[in-house]
């Protein structure tokens, strides 16, 4: 079978250079531009939009058809028929677990969810109003200190333990993030809860009452994680992979990712729905902002419509309306004015041709949004969900980047600026 190529003419030269074609499983090819370095050559892409930075087997997107793979299967399926930890193993390790194997991962989960006693002195160092997401970066990266000496990230036992403490750890810290904030005292996991329960208990439970959640609160919890688990090479993945890519430490690295998660651009899409709905305030509103949104010179955007990458809809989001109407059905709030206003906004979306022609759909921030906001979880918030529930996207990237031959990342650059002077 001959092998593809690609021939880049360069106007000062008269060969071509011949670059080669590299096909995935699924997906479009890639050229190969590696050898450009040696002929003194970069390529220029920014913000990496047309760059493949790695090889990975993990997770695959295909925005135009609306598809989302972990591993092959589909994530309407993982989130339909497998619990958060399935889809976590299933990232960890490349095929789902067997009846013992889930049993052995769920019990070393539970088993790694408390922190180090010191961890709770230095919760007592941030300020009660400090930014949800400035604690959860500062503790997780915290950790490093708890795990640092005995850690070779060249040990795939090691590195596996490692993915382990920080699934099992993220939920309790992101916990303690809102009970610092709100002056209540941390809950300790309880061992016979399963994950996303524990977490709704040490999010919303008090030492004055055992144990009580909600199973459709938790099953959406549990949806929600999921849905989030991971997404193939956006910026905090990529975050992730570069500084492991230095050899640091895991929790600096997944410390990394939350710091570029924070962003509003990244993490912050499904806070930014009810910054609007509140915005909007009424639904005889309504209409006027939909003007608003129609008119090109208007700077306004109805955010938790459309996706960056899934061009027609986000496969996510069918999943995350059905658990939207059972969570506001068991908490009796589909009369609160401000779900009103979205379940208008959503029919608009769906009927409105202008949204249709553009394929404005709502998406998986838009229902995200709501289920939060109706479970409790306060908007600042609503990053750290985010970031619990793509740790075992990160640290299984981090994890697989580390697994084979790799290099530290080293982007170049596009020079601007003065050439060579000398001094007057």
């Amino acid at each position: 079978m001959t092998k593809k190529t690609a021939e880049l003419h360069l106007s000062d030269t008269t060969t071509p250079l011949d670059l080669p074609v590299i096909s995935g499983t699924v997906g479009p090819d890639v050229v190969d531009v590696r050898s450009l370095v040696s002929k003194g050559i970069f390529t220029f892409d920014p913000g990496f939009v047309s760059t493949a930075s790695c090889e990975s087997e993990i997770t695959y997107i295909d925005g135009d058809n609306g598809i989302l793979l972990h591993r092959g299967y589909p994530i309407e399926q993982l989130a339909e028929k497998a619990s958060f930890l399935d889809t976590c193993f299933l990232l960890l390790n490349g095929e789902l677990p067997t009846r013992q194997e889930k049993a052995d991962f769920e019990n070393t989960i539970r088993y790694h969810t408390m922190v180090d006693q010191q961890i709770h002195e230095f919760f007592k160092g941030f300020p009660r109003n400090a930014h949800p997401m400035a604690m959860l970066c500062g503790a997780v990266g915290g950790l490093s200190a708890f795990y640092h000496e005995n850690l070779d990230i060249e040990d795939a036992d090691h590195r596996k333990q490692a993915a382990h403490r920080i699934i099992a750890k993220m939920p309790t810290l992101a916990a303690m993030v809102y009970k610092h904030g709100v002056g209540q005292p941390f809950m300790y996991p309880q061992n016979d809860m399963g994950f996303s329960a524990n977490f709704l208990h040490m999010m919303f439970g008090t030492p004055c009452e055992p144990p009580k959640v909600s199973k459709t609160l938790s099953k959406a919890m549990d949806v929600i994680f999921t849905l989030h688990a991971d997404h193939e090479q956006n910026a905090s993945t990529s975050t992730v992979r570069l500084a492991g890519s230095s050899g640091a430490n895991p929790y600096a690295c997944i410390a990394s990712g939350i710091a570029a998660l924070w962003g509003p651009s990244h993490g912050g899409a499904n806070e930014a729905v009810l910054e609007m709905l509140y915005e909007i305030n009424d639904e005889k509103n309504i209409s006027n902002f939909i003007l608003k949104a129609k008119d090109k010179d208007d700077p306004f955007r109805l955010m938790g419509f459309g996706h960056r990458v899934y061009k027609n809809f986000d496969p996510r989001a069918t999943v995350m309306r059905k658990i939207c109407d059972d969570v506001l059905e068991e908490l009796g709030v589909k009369d609160d004015p401000l779900f009103r206003i979205a379940r208008k906004l959503e029919q608009i979306a769906l009927e409105d041709e202008y949204f249709i022609d553009r394929k404005l759909y709502p998406n998986v921030d838009f229902y995200s949004g709501i289920i939060l906001k109706a479970i409790g979880i306060p908007t600042n918030l609503f990053t750290v969900i985010f970031a619990t529930g793509r740790t075992p996207g990160w640290i299984s990237h981090w994890d697989e980047m580390l697994s084979s031959p790799y290099k530290i990342g080293r982007p170049r650059q596009l020079y601007k600026g003065h050439a060579r002077r000398d001094m007057p």
